[in-house]
């Protein structure tokens, strides 16, 4: 298996080879570095998934597999990260918007796979709502990896309300993909089973 190596590809892989150090450092570090250090890591990680995307069109490296592959580390590393957040803070107001955050992920790529192989749509393109939504996201997840898990602390204050306003925009970028994609999910609904 040949893999097409670019620039934009390498940064993406980093993103998914940064992921396990991340784990690593949230947990072997002392307390004292371990929350900086998350929080460098993961936004090493977030960088990288700006600069692929923004390389890849830039040099004309758009490959199936680097938009196989993007969206592939983007969940994997968010997904990640608000596990560790949610077991640090062993907090139900931590965990909510933890839940609708990986909820939608999964219904949108669910989505996505279905509209390939069942709808004339080409697929469900990223909304500007989620673009927004991703900038709210990652601040909150480095905000609350810097910090630990002190309620009381100013800015972890800020990055619950960064996230719960992620997860707000998180249930509005997947209601517009459902009702893009709501024709060709109800046509099946009409039609009698033989």
């Amino acid at each position: 298996m040949n893999l097409p190596l670019s620039l934009p590809n390498l940064l993406t892989s980093l993103r998914i080879f940064l992921i396990p150090v991340l784990v690593l450092c949230f947990y072997l570090l002392p307390l004292d570095l371990r929350y900086l250090a998350s929080a460098f890591i993961f936004s090493i990680a977030s960088l990288t998934d700006w600069l692929d995307g923004y390389l890849a069109r830039r040099m004309g490296q758009m490959t199936p597999f680097g938009a196989f592959l993007d969206p592939v580390a983007d969940k994997l590393l968010v997904a990640v990260a608000l596990i560790l957040l949610v077991e640090a803070h062993a907090s139900a107001l931590l965990a909510i918007p933890a839940l609708v955050i990986v909820g939608r992920e999964i219904v949108v790529s669910a989505l996505r796979e279905w509209m390939s192989t069942h709808s004339d749509r080409s697929g469900v393109r990223v909304s500007m709502v989620a673009k927004v939504k991703t900038g709210f996201q990652m601040t909150a997840i480095i905000v609350l990896l810097a910090q630990g898990p002190d309620l009381t602390a100013p800015l972890v204050i800020l990055g619950y309300l960064l996230l719960y306003i992620a997860a707000g925009l998180t249930l509005w970028s997947m209601w517009q993909y459902l009702l893009i994609a709501w024709p060709d999910l109800s046509s099946g609904m009409q039609k009698p089973k033989t």
